[in-house]
């Protein structure tokens, strides 16, 4: 097993010295983007790439004055399915614009850009191009990096323990009328799946994020095989042949045939990081939700391992993301007076993994931002009391509506505290977060869609590279 596994490491280093010296020539930034769910993942690839294509906007930019041009081109992983970034934009600037499908698998865009050099050497030498590679992939899946060190058994009684603390009961029938020491029935091992995957979906609409596994949410090209027809059992005695046994064995399945090939074929490869919360989602959800989402950050981070590497360890494959941004969407639900707020909560919640990540040589940064601005400010007179509202499009009627959801409190701990203790509700306050429509956009020549900040997301993730 272990020669195995330095084996397979030195493979992989083998290419990556190869990848290495292809990058003095040809240099590769490669990017993830991902998030829990509803975190607009979908939306921040596809305006950060038409607003790279067209810089109009972004101000905030350095690089951006640099840039002759910037192309979409083949990606270099044949195997891994193509964002379909055409399709996502003109669904959000077509005449009727709506939001684009969400991330359901890995997928991989590559944009490369003509960049200027700076100084007299730069003008002798000439324009130089730099490729952007773009990985998208759910966070669900990457919550089941935690799964590796785990045994079944272990799995089961949190996974259990989980499903009673939110409510979501309707597995633990399905379970108890089963025999886990009976011989294995594939029918019944597909109902329990079945199950436990209606149960996860129930306990997400409650507000939990830390769901594994997350395949079962997102089952992409594994739907339906035995990797993914397992499901959490009380301890007992596992016979050959039996219910728990077999169980047993697809977790174990699960963990070195799907887990640790996304590590190794996507995850490990990366250099930058983006981590996409609804913040203001999980605020509307109430303080459990608040708390799932700040603990789910701090696993997430931990699998990056993040930090800064020297030249050899680089060439060996240990490559580690050396900066991830955490962005909180959806700023645009909030009048502009409320960003730093915002930013001051989502701080406050991953501020014990920005302090492992520092600590390890990386660096970190926090941003409000909205990757296509779906409203416009306004002011209101209520009850004789001048409020800061956004005004746009409802995403479940159509029609258009004036929202002031409440402030935001000036200490986060007003916020995080509730949530930390278990609090059930926010005393005393109301947070009203409505799901807006894209609004219709007239671009002009030159011109991306509109976005809160996501130039200054673009600054912290690529201008040093370019």
């Amino acid at each position: 097993m272990v020669i195995g596994r330095v084996a397979d490491a030195v493979t992989r280093g083998i290419g990556d010295v190869t990848a290495s010296v292809t990058d003095v020539f040809d240099p590769t930034v490669r990017l993830g983007v991902t998030g829990l769910s509803r975190a607009g993942k979908t939306v921040f690839i596809t305006s950060l790439v038409a607003n790279l294509m067209d810089r109009g906007r972004m101000s905030a930019f350095t690089p951006s004055s640099r840039i002759e041009t910037a192309f979409l081109q083949p990606q270099p992983d044949d195997t891994v399915p193509r964002f379909d970034f055409e399709r996502h934009l003109a669904a959000l600037t077509s005449r009727e614009p709506r939001w684009p499908d969400g991330t359901r698998a890995v997928s991989e865009l590559r944009l490369s850009l003509k960049i200027q050099p700076r100084g007299l050497l730069g003008g002798m030498r000439g324009a130089r191009v730099v490729h952007l590679d773009i990985v998208d992939y759910p966070g669900e899946w990457l919550l089941d990096l935690g799964l590796i060190g785990k045994s079944y058994s272990d799995w089961s009684e949190r996974a259990l323990r989980r499903l009673r603390e939110w409510g979501a009961t309707s597995y633990l029938a399905e379970m108890e009328s089963a025999d886990p020491t009976a011989r294995l029935s594939e029918p019944q091992a597909q109902a329990l799946a079945a199950a436990y995957t209606a149960a996860l979906r129930e306990a997400r609409a409650a507000g939990a994020y830390d769901l594994t596994p997350g395949r079962f949410l997102l089952p992409g090209d594994l739907e339906g095989s035995p990797v993914l027809t397992f499901a959490p059992l009380p301890p007992g005695e596992t016979p050959r042949g039996s219910l728990r046994r077999e169980m047993e064995r697809r977790f174990e399945a699960y963990k070195s045939k799907v887990v640790l090939p996304f590590f190794r074929e996507h995850f490990s490869r990366l250099d930058r990081q983006v981590v996409l919360l609804d913040v203001l989602g999980a605020i509307r959800r109430g303080p459990r939700a608040v708390e799932e989402m700040r603990a789910a950050i701090a696993d997430i981070l931990e699998a990056f391992k993040p930090g800064a590497l020297n030249w050899l360890l680089g060439l060996l494959g240990a490559k580690r993301v050396d900066r991830v941004l955490f962005a909180a969407t959806k700023a645009d639900h909030l009048h502009h007076t409320q960003h730093a707020r915002l930013t001051d909560i989502l701080d406050a919640m991953v501020s014990d993994a920005r302090r492992r990540a520092d600590f390890a040589g990386a660096r970190t940064e926090v941003l409000a931002l909205a990757a296509l601005r779906a409203t416009v400010e306004e002011t209101r007179v209520h009850n004789g009391e001048t409020l800061p509202v956004v005004r746009g499009r409802l995403l479940e009627t159509g029609r258009e509506a004036a929202l002031y959801p409440g402030e935001l409190p000036p200490d986060a701990s007003h916020i995080l505290t509730p949530a930390l203790e278990g609090a059930e509700e926010w005393l005393g306050a109301d947070y009203d977060i409505m799901d807006f429509a894209p609004a219709p956009l007239t671009l002009r020549p030159n011109e991306g869609p509109p976005f809160i900040r996501l130039d200054r997301a673009a600054e912290f993730l690529l201008a040093d590279r370019l």
